[in-house]
């Protein structure tokens, strides 16, 4: 019989962190409430979450990292929106800022899950923040809580 290892997503007592673009507010403050909503009705407590505000999504990843690495959290969660404008800001912006998410990840061994928009148009980001696509900072916050669980059944690295 093969055997199968899940992730749940039981996470009473465990610390998170949130990482969150001010940059498009009218955006993220959207997909921070999602998370703070799926982060409480996993029964993580508001003093088990801390919130980081930083100015754009390019700085997501460097604070992400920084969190991971701390040894207190759990996972990360990072948030934000890239919405196209009229040069090529967004392909560097979306690109760097979905690299250095994974980069922290990796480097710490810690969950860091990508809930950044990249969408064509503020009425596409407030669609996902909330509007009639869901809200991607809640589906962000579910992952980090998946991974959470999930690395916790897997083998340490040797």
């Amino acid at each position: 019989m093969v055997n199968e290892i899940r992730g749940d997503l039981h996470a009473r007592g465990r610390r998170f962190a949130i990482t969150v673009a001010r940059f498009n507010e009218i955006v993220t403050r959207k997909l921070l409430d999602g998370a703070l909503e799926a982060m409480r009705s996993h029964d993580v407590g508001d003093e088990d979450v801390d919130v980081v505000w930083v100015p754009g999504a390019f700085e997501l990843p460097l604070a992400a990292r920084r969190l991971a690495q701390s040894g207190i959290y759990d996972g990360v969660i990072c948030l934000g929106a890239v919405i196209r404008g009229e040069t090529a800001h967004f392909e560097h912006v979306a690109g760097q800022a979905a690299a250095g998410i994974r980069e922290a990840a990796e480097a710490s061994g810690v969950p860091v899950s990508f809930g950044v928009l990249t969408t064509e148009t503020l009425e596409q980001a407030l669609d996902r923040a909330g509007g009639k696509h869901g809200n991607k900072g809640w589906d962000a916050a579910v992952a980090a809580i998946e991974m959470a669980s999930l690395l916790e059944q897997l083998p340490k690295e040797g």
